[in-house]
């Protein structure tokens, strides 16, 4: 599993040679574990230069645009979502940190995603048929409503000129194996308009750990979400929603580690 590492110093240079102007939207650009950066797909440099490539651990997404539809093929991992080259090693435990260049939107939930490939090679893999668990989630964290409140995809946007970045834990129980990762932003500030940013990497988790999700947190995409769900296809603007500050989380429980026990189902 061959990967690309380059210190974390010379993220600094890759900051002002892909940041490029502010359009629109934003994704994933790169990832951190430990002291060590991977780069990632950028849709502003040629295809040709990226795909294939020994270093190129990330699933490619063709545009900053979003995904509309919760029953898109590419929700898994975005468009057109092809295999990566490589792997990044992470151990269970150990942090992975998103890098995102810029992001624009300011409302809507972000979750993260893990789906083992079992024996398999994940370049083998239909994401459209991986069972994915979500294993970290964040979404309205203070305010008066759902469209003045502060949302954690507001929180993590720098407007310095500094990356902004999305740091999540891989339980330290798990198994290890390759994996992949999804994260995944929801921007619901549209009316009945809801926006998905998807984009997909591949990990070779090690460590020690032998858990794993009980079935009721599996999911696939297309199939995770209901079109119908109130917290996808949701007006924040509208009279209802003036004085709540409730919003679920789209996609079902994080999963952290439990297996036997679930936390979130005790005496049910």
């Amino acid at each position: 599993m061959a990967v690309m590492i380059v210190p974390l110093l010379l993220a600094a240079l890759a900051v002002s040679l892909w940041s490029g102007p502010v359009v629109a939207h934003g994704g994933l650009s790169n990832y951190t574990v430990g002291e060590t950066w991977y780069r990632g797909y950028s849709p502003d440099t040629p295809a040709s230069e990226q795909i294939g490539q020994s270093w190129m651990v990330q699933r490619p997404w063709a545009s900053i645009d979003p995904i509309f539809s919760v029953d898109d093929k590419y929700l898994a991992c975005n468009n057109p979502g092809t295999p990566p080259t490589s792997y990044i090693p992470i151990q269970a435990g150990e942090n992975i940190t998103a890098v995102y260049y810029y992001w624009l939107h300011p409302v809507g939930p972000m979750s993260v995603w893990l789906s083992s490939c079992g024996d398999a090679d994940c370049r083998d893999v239909d994401v459209n048929k991986a069972e994915w668990f979500k294993i970290w989630e964040a979404g309205l964290l203070d305010g008066p409503n759902l469209a003045e409140g502060v949302w954690y995809q507001k929180a993590f946007q720098n407007w310095d000129g500094t990356p902004d970045l999305w740091p999540v834990t891989i339980p330290a129980s798990l198994r290890p194996g390759a994996y992949m990762i999804r994260h995944e932003i929801l921007s619901i500030h549209i009316e009945n308009k809801p926006q998905f940013y998807p984009e997909c990497a591949h990990l070779n988790i090690t460590g020690t750990g032998t858990a794993f999700p009980p079935k009721q947190y599996l999911k696939t995409f297309p199939g995770a979400y209901d079109p119908n769900d109130p917290s996808i296809n949701i007006n924040i603007y509208s009279p209802e929603n003036a004085n709540t500050t409730k919003y679920i989380i789209p996609g079902g429980p994080v999963w952290d580690g439990f297996t036997v026990v679930d936390k979130y189902c005790l005496g049910c």
